[in-house]
């Protein structure tokens, strides 16, 4: 029997990347899958390559009494809501002093405010076994230079994320974050503005990020960090502050390294007559 089948999941920021790729998984195990984003064109592309069991809706994160009113709007059209994963998110890189304050806060506001109100929704309006998954970032385990509002939404996210589990486990409902590091999609933007620390940890894709989320959905595990020896590595940097310190150039000669690496991977060839 398909690990989903008779469920329905909504994803939120689901018309690409690691969204997108959650998605696939949830119907390919038998799922009824609402994909929830801002582009109808993105939106109706994802869903051809998710298949029939997909459908969409149109649905900005930044509307935050939209976000808390999304899931029993699902569950109301759908007859029922079984999970909730959220993937959406925005980020600016590059020293915060750059930028205005609007611009760092709302990567707050769609980081965390967001997810704080799609979990808030998703409570009321899941059943007992119900599961919510959000997508974080090794950025919220170890705070890193030039991410500066990024890093303090991905940690926000999994306090709340923490927190909130536990005040829902009476429920029967469990909340997850999944916090990997580099990913290989459109989301990394423009690799020469990556702060050359963050590209100093494994490249994932979406399709292995997506395991871990669906690993999430049937575990109700907290928190899976990826890849395994990024996870081991924030870890002991957490415990030992002066250590990751020491530990920081030559992190960052290794990604600065990688980076030149992945440039000329992704520089196009001579063209062909």
């Amino acid at each position: 029997m398909d690990a989903f089948a008779g469920k329905v999941a909504l994803v939120v920021g689901g018309s690409s990347g690691i969204g997108l790729e959650a998605a696939k998984r949830l119907a390919s195990g038998g799922a009824r899958v609402v994909l929830a984003a801002r582009r109808e064109a993105e939106l109706a592309r994802a869903a051809g390559e998710v298949g029939p069991s997909a459908s969409t809706l149109r649905f900005d994160v930044s509307d935050l009494d939209a976000a808390a009113a999304l899931p029993a709007r699902v569950r109301d059209a759908q007859g029922r809501l079984d999970c909730l994963v959220n993937s959406a998110g925005v980020n600016h890189r590059g020293p915060f002093l750059s930028y205005p304050v609007r611009a760092l806060t709302d990567i707050v506001h769609v980081n965390l405010s967001a997810a704080i109100a799609l979990t808030r929704g998703a409570a009321d309006a899941l059943p007992r076994g119900g599961a919510i998954v959000h997508v974080a970032s090794l950025a919220g385990r170890v705070p890193v230079p030039h991410e500066a509002a990024y890093c303090a939404s991905k940690m926000g996210l999994r306090a709340f994320c923490r927190a909130a589990g536990m005040e829902l486990e009476e429920r029967g409902i469990s909340v997850s974050v999944v916090s990997p590091g580099p990913v290989d999609t459109a989301f990394l933007g423009d690799l020469a503005d990556v702060p050359d620390i963050v590209l100093s940890q494994p490249m994932s894709t979406a399709a292995e990020v997506a395991e871990a989320v669906i690993e999430c959905l049937r575990s109700g595990a907290p928190e899976i960090a990826m890849p395994r020896s990024s996870a081991v590595l924030t870890t002991v940097a957490n415990l030992l502050p002066g250590l990751a310190r020491r530990l920081r150039p030559a992190l960052e000669r290794k990604g600065a390294r990688n980076k030149a690496r992945y440039l000329r991977q992704r520089r196009p060839g001579p063209a062909r007559p």
